[in-house]
């Protein structure tokens, strides 16, 4: 459905995406994930038909985003990190008011938003100005906006800004309803958003992508260690013999209070040994009072990819910046 290659822009002389090359199947949600001044509005903004690359194509369901840039916009369903908003309209006549200019037929028009408010939760804002709207709600008229044509692509950038826990759940769930027939590019920095909603993901650093695959992959071959910490009360002397002995424990850190302990094991592979270290507590005569497994998240990939040390060049990434926009 959508298809990157070689994707380049500058600005004068800052490369802001270098190089982009990742594909998104029908029907996937694929998440788009970088650091600040990474690209990744750059990239959206390009994929849209918002801005020119410099170089490289990218097309949409069979149409190249700088050849078709209408024809790909009427298949786009896109929210920006700022939603475009009329904040003196209602959000019923601002819907309608969108659907039109994306030639969404009068006869098709208010079903499609009596669809969209009700999918995003605004059928009883509908006759409310949109500028007495909490942040949460405009958000959802943002969601709403982009999705009121039935586009078989939407792009969403940070839809979740804004809104509260209860909110957020709500839009996942919509996200992920959406899915199968509409192909998602899912832009955020809220990784457990991603890891929830998300098939596969693509991670750019400083407009190169530098991972591609799912989740449990990018995870697995990021760090293959499980952590355990153990919260014990009494003499660590025993224990702190037996896990040097232990096979597979990479390392033991401790902190102490006392005769209060909290001791981190590291080991090797995925293995749950849980069972084997309680059982190394209560031959060494302490008291266990809990006991956490942890393992690597995509949180840790993400940092491991993509945590580098601030450069001027990365500061000139500023049309990534919603000033800009």
């Amino acid at each position: 459905m959508i298809t990157v290659e070689h994707l380049t822009k500058r600005y004068g002389s800052t490369l802001a995406v270098n190089d982009l090359n990742f594909t998104v199947a029908a029907g996937e949600i694929l998440g788009f994930l970088g650091p600040n001044g990474a690209g990744k509005t750059t990239t959206m903004r390009m994929l849209t038909g918002y801005m020119p690359p410099s170089g490289g194509t990218a097309t949409i369901a069979g149409f190249d985003v700088l050849e078709d840039s209408l024809a790909v916009r009427q298949r786009i369903g896109y929210l920006p990190e700022t939603p475009p908003l009329y904040r003196e309209m209602t959000v019923q006549g601002y819907l309608h008011f969108v659907a039109s200019i994306k030639g969404v037929s009068a006869g098709e028009r208010s079903p499609r938003v009596d669809w969209a408010m009700g999918r995003c939760g605004l059928s009883e804002r509908r006759h409310q100005l949109i500028r007495k709207l909490s942040k949460g709600f405009r958000q959802r008229v943002g969601i709403a906006q982009a999705i009121v044509h039935d586009p078989p692509v939407i792009i969403l950038d940070e839809p979740t800004v804004g809104l509260d826990p209860k909110q957020i759940i709500e839009v996942r769930n919509l996200i992920k309803s959406l899915a199968g027939d509409h192909t998602i590019i899912l832009s955020t920095h809220i990784l457990p958003e991603v890891s929830m909603t998300c098939n596969r993901v693509v991670i750019i650093q400083k407009g190169q992508v530098v991972a591609t695959d799912t989740i449990d992959r990018l995870v697995s071959q990021s760090d293959n260690r499980t952590q355990y910490e153990l919260k014990l009360t009494g003499n660590l002397e025993p224990l702190q013999t037996a896990l040097g002995q232990f096979p597979g424990v990479d390392a033991v850190q401790t902190q102490s209070d006392g005769d209060n302990h909290v001791v981190t094991v590291t080991t090797a592979g995925e293995t749950d040994v849980g069972p084997e270290l309680t059982a190394l507590v209560v031959q060494a005569g302490l008291k266990l009072y809990e006991m956490n497994r942890r393992r690597a998240t995509l949180e840790d990939v993400f940092l491991q990819l993509t945590t580098t040390e601030v450069t001027s060049e990365d500061e000139a990434f500023a049309p990534e910046t919603e000033a800009d926009s």
